[in-house]
């Protein structure tokens, strides 16, 4: 018999967290998170989401053991602002065993019928800005520190459970050894002449600092007519600012600003931390930080994590500006591979600005949804 506990002590929280480095870890592939990070993100006093967000954590257990777990979470800027009546799951990982799942995923529709909504959709975080999707093909492939690994078996349970697929996710790479400056160039010269625009480049994470708040206020323009969108809100900027921007490497955040210092556009890569997350454990004591500082300053694989484009600057060639400043930090660098995040299959746009690089789909994820 499967029960499960709502989580109510930081005891049950840590557990919580530390559940999957039990699941995966003989998995060569699964790259762990770390600890504090996690819980601090599940923690109200920390967290500004749960300003417009809930949560509740749920762990299952069956013979004593414990054999899942699932976050119910509800955005209510997405309930009551857009009108979208949805439940959120994520952080659901479970043994391969139809009971727990169906136990876990009772809890999550319990509290969602409890408040009218109309459907439950998952895996997915608090935000557009978290985590996404149930990985569907390419379990052969390390994971990164912004997704989601998973079992094969996962997909069938969502589908014994009567879920089925609702949004359809691609990630895709590219060897850098393989892009020819030549493609952007001149179309990089040409258009900043054309348009009065320039690049920012950086060397120090302070002089990003200043611009920090624009860049979102440019993310939530560019991708504001998205399916599901949540926008980043203020509180949620100085949460990002401090935790994330001054960890990222300077060279890697690039902008593009018109004649009025306004920002056109942007995007933000990161060294890959996989390798050091799992020589982590999951932990930055008392090795693990010099793992990730390593990475930071050495890893030859790099990660797409943002990029966005104000509307009237769209299909307009200015990612050719983006890419230029990129090749020149990469080649100085000696980046082998670059990996893109998840994005949306039904994103053409996204796919067409990166048809250039001939990049290889090399994973597919979904959310799955289910009526209420």
């Amino acid at each position: 018999m499967v029960t499960v506990q709502k989580v109510e002590s930081k005891a049950d929280l840590k557990r919580f967290v530390k559940f999957p480095f039990s699941l995966y870890k003989d998995s060569p592939y699964w790259v762990p998170p770390i600890i504090k990070d996690e819980m601090e993100s599940f923690d109200p006093n920390k967290n500004p989401v749960f300003k417009n967000a809930e949560a509740s954590f749920f762990l299952a257990f069956k013979d004593n053991q414990l054999v899942g777990r699932v976050a119910a979470i509800i955005n209510w800027l997405e309930v009551k602002d857009q009108g979208f009546p949805k439940m959120r799951f994520g952080w659901f990982d479970f043994v391969d065993d139809l009971e727990v799942s169906k136990a876990l995923l009772d809890k999550v529709s319990e509290i969602g019928r409890n408040n009218n909504l109309q459907f439950m959709e998952g895996p997915v975080g608090f935000s557009n800005l978290d985590k996404v999707g149930v990985l569907t093909e390419g379990f052969d492939h390390i994971g990164t520190m912004i997704t989601w690994y998973n079992h094969e078996y996962y997909q069938s349970h969502y589908e014994k459970h009567g879920f089925r697929k609702e949004k359809n996710y691609l990630e895709n790479k590219f060897l850098f050894a393989s892009t020819d400056p030549k493609i952007f160039y001149k179309a990089n010269l040409l258009i900043k002449k054309r348009y009065g625009l320039r690049e920012l480049n950086f060397a120090k994470s302070a002089d990003i600092m200043p611009w920090v708040d624009k860049m979102f206020d440019l993310f939530n323009e560019t991708y504001s007519k998205l399916s599901s969108f949540v926008k980043i809100t203020d509180v949620q900027k100085e949460y990002f600012k401090k935790k994330y921007i001054s960890f990222i490497n300077p060279e890697y955040i690039k902008f593009v600003v018109d004649s009025n210092n306004e920002i056109v556009a942007f995007a933000i890569v990161m060294p890959s931390f996989s390798k050091a997350l799992q020589k982590s454990k999951g932990k930055l004591l008392p090795t693990g930080i010099f793992h990730l500082l390593k990475a930071k300053k050495h890893s030859k694989d790099v990660i797409f994590y943002l990029i966005g484009i104000h509307p009237d600057y769209q299909n307009k060639g200015v990612t050719a500006i983006i890419f230029n400043e990129y090749y020149k930090t990469f080649k100085e660098k000696g980046i082998v591979n670059c990996i893109r995040t998840p994005e949306l299959a039904e994103n053409t746009a996204i796919r067409q600005m990166w048809k250039s690089f001939n990049p290889v789909t090399h994973k597919k994820r979904s959310t799955y949804r289910k009526d209420l």
